[in-house]
């Protein structure tokens, strides 16, 4: 008699963030239940732990509702063909990692399967929309929260949290060396690393990177010295080399994840984009200052829905401002520059940011020991039936 097929899960990850978790997610359930099938969409990295995706990661990488919308009808035949690859698998569970505009969409056409559904990144719903917490509670089946603060919000709505801790801990983002990377770019001793963050989407790459480049430019002609590294995040290369062609000096491109690390290491101050970057970076001990800025359009809508204070990850779980924000017609490149130039003068700016990020990192470690990945991958097959 042929042998029963080991039990499978399902992970969907839509951006370069969400595919590093689902790749040390897939390595933690394999420590726990060796043998077990994964299957799903994923990028590189959920690749090299052998997941074959049904379709490029990169076509659900999109952000912003005037992005989304010329893409509405490929979208769409991307999720009739996952929900038809996962009504063929009967998944033991289907885990959607972040991505909230396609995971939770996904989730309402899978539920009626009788499949559970993990939720893996808790949907930022507490900022704004609160209203939809109410439809995720009959398309969920438990959601594994990052940010210590979530759980109550979501159990409210009657859905099972687990709070599994923030992978930014197991990233090895503090633990660069920064001589290995001032050696290998032949970086002068009075050369100062300013390191730059524009994101992982190419709408974010457009809008950000000229901004951010003035900004050094400005810097620059203030503070001399100044090299700015630009990591690499997703299939975005060519859209950086794009938008940083005019830079002097250019930049140096990071693409190993080592290497970002160390150039984490290296760096004197940051500018960065609002989101998970942050708490890298905050995480290496790095002061800096947030920019992000959106269409208009889509920013007009969210300021009426807004329900926080801050942008950054940082600033929220420090319940202070403890990183500068510059967003939307504040994001400009005079108001930027002045904020890193304060901060490379490394006096009492930059000691608080410092303080502030280890409060915040504190409250980040998964519950009962171990790595976040390990966490949730006991949540999951805890859910599933599967421990």
């Amino acid at each position: 008699m042929p042998e029963n097929p080991p039990p499978l899960l399902y992970l969907v990850a839509g951006e370069a963030s969400g595919d590093v978790l689902g790749a040390r997610l897939i390595a933690a359930l394999r420590e726990f239940r060796p043998g077990l099938a994964i299957a799903g969409i994923g990028g590189a990295r959920m690749a090299e732990q052998g997941v074959e995706s049904l379709f490029p990661m990169r076509e659900l990488a999109l952000m912003g509702l005037l992005e989304v919308l010329p893409n509405l009808r490929s979208l769409a035949r991307r999720m009739d063909q996952t929900v038809a690859d996962i009504t063929a698998r009967r998944p033991a569970a289907l885990v959607t990692i972040d991505s909230p505009g396609f995971a939770l969409r996904l989730a309402k056409r899978v539920k009626p399967l009788g499949i559970p559904v993990i939720h893996y990144v808790a949907p930022q719903v507490w900022a704004w929309r609160q209203g939809r917490v109410k439809e995720m509670a009959h398309r969920l089946d438990r959601i594994l929260a990052l940010l210590p603060f979530e759980p109550p919000f979501f159990e409210r709505a009657g859905i099972p949290v687990t709070f599994v801790g923030h992978p930014v801990l197991e990233s090895g983002a503090d633990r660069g060396d920064a001589s290995r990377f001032r050696a290998a770019h032949g970086l002068r001793p009075e050369e100062r690393v300013v390191l730059v963050m524009p994101g992982s989407r190419r709408t974010e790459i457009r809008r950000l990177l000229p901004i951010f480049g003035e900004a050094l430019r400005l810097l620059s002609a203030r503070v001399p010295g100044l090299r700015p590294v630009v990591p690499l995040a997703g299939p975005v290369e060519e859209a950086v080399r794009a938008a940083a062609a005019g830079w002097t000096p250019g930049p140096i491109l990071v693409r190993d994840v080592a290497e970002k690390h160390d150039a984490y290491a290296a760096a004197s101050v940051g500018l960065i984009k609002s989101g998970t970057s942050s708490l890298e970076v905050a995480l290496a001990g790095v002061p800096m200052v947030v920019g992000y800025k959106v269409n208009p359009v889509t920013a007009a809508i969210v300021r009426r829905l807004i329900k926080v204070r801050y942008a950054s990850i940082v600033n929220l779980l420090a319940d202070a401002p403890v990183i500068p924000e510059y967003l939307q017609q504040d994001c400009r490149p005079d108001r930027l520059a002045a904020g890193l130039e304060t901060l490379l003068a490394n006096g009492p700016e930059a000691a608080a940011q410092r303080e502030g990020f280890a409060r915040v990192m504190s409250q980040l470690a998964a519950p009962g020991g171990g790595s976040p990945s390990e966490a949730a991958a006991r949540a999951v097959l805890d859910t599933t039936g599967l421990a």
